[in-house]
C-alpha cells in the first residue's frame, strides 16, 4: 500500500496554528506533530514500511511500525488518506 492524501484534502503548515493542518471544503483538521509527520510522507509513492523507516531515521528511534500503521488505518477510515 502506498497511501496518499485523499481527494478534496490538502495538507499544509499553518503558521497561525503552529501545526500541520488538513484542509477540506467543509473545514480544517489541526494535526498533532506525529500525525503531521506521517501525513506529509504519504505521497502515493512510498509504502507504509518506507514511511515508517523514514520516520525512524529522522527521529532516531525504533518500533514505530504499529503506531504508524494504526494512524494510517484511522486516516483511511476518515477519508484523509487513500490507499
Amino acid at each position: 500500500m502506498k497511501p496518499a492524501i485523499g481527494h478534496g484534502y490538502r495538507l499544509q503548515w499553518e503558521t497561525a496554528q503552529n501545526a500541520h493542518v488538513l484542509l477540506y471544503p467543509e473545514g480544517m483538521v489541526k494535526l498533532n506533530g506525529s500525525a503531521g509527520e506521517i501525513l506529509k510522507r504519504c505521497d502515493g509513492q512510498r509504502t507504509v514500511a518506507e514511511i515508517t523507516a523514514d520516520l525512524e531515521r529522522t527521529f532516531d528511534t525504533q518500533g514505530l511500525t504499529a503506531d504508524v500503521e494504526a494512524f494510517i488505518s484511522f486516516a483511511i477510515e476518515k477519508g484523509w488518506l487513500r490507499a
